[in-house]
C-alpha cells in the first residue's frame, strides 16, 4: 500500500512539473506576420508591383526592426524605424521591379529584429511575361 501511495504522489509531482512548464510564456517581442508569401501571378517585364506585409508584435516587449534585406536590387523594402509596442501592428512595404527579369521569380525578404526569433522571412513570387506591345 505504501508503494502505491508513493507512486501516485510521484505521478502528481511529475504532472505538476510538466503543467508548470507548459504555462510559462516566452518573454520578449514576437513578430507574427499575417502572411509569409505573396504571389503577384503573371506580370509583364518592366512592371513595378508592390505588396504590404502586415505583422503584429504578439510578444510582451517592444519590437525593433534593425534591418530588412532582399535577395537582389530589384526588390526594395520600406519598414518602420520606431519600436512597435506589444499588441500593435505595423507593415513592411516591398516594391519589385521586373525590368530585365523573365520567367518565375521568387524573392526572399529577410527581416532582422530583436524578436525572440531574430530572423523572420517573407517572400514574393511572380511569373514575368514578355513586354506587352502597346
Amino acid at each position: 500500500m505504501k508503494t502505491l501511495v508513493v507512486f501516485i504522489f510521484g505521478v502528481f509531482m511529475i504532472y505538476g512539473a510538466f503543467a508548470q512548464e507548459a504555462t510559462e510564456t516566452q518573454s520578449g517581442p514576437v513578430m507574427a506576420f499575417a502572411e509569409e508569401q505573396h504571389d503577384f501571378g503573371d506580370i509583364h517585364q518592366g512592371d513595378k508591383v508592390e505588396h504590404i506585409f502586415t505583422f503584429e508584435n504578439t510578444g510582451n516587449e517592444p519590437l525593433i526592426i534593425t534591418n530588412v534585406q532582399t535577395t537582389c536590387g530589384c526588390t526594395a523594402p520600406a519598414w518602420p524605424r520606431d519600436p512597435i509596442a506589444p499588441g500593435q501592428s505595423s507593415e513592411i512595404k516591398v516594391v519589385f521591379n521586373s525590368t530585365g527579369k523573365m520567367g518565375r521569380q521568387h524573392k526572399v525578404i529577410t527581416v532582422i529584429s530583436n524578436a525572440t526569433t531574430a530572423v523572420n522571412k517573407v517572400a514574393i513570387v511572380t511569373n514575368i511575361l514578355p513586354k506587352e506591345s502597346r
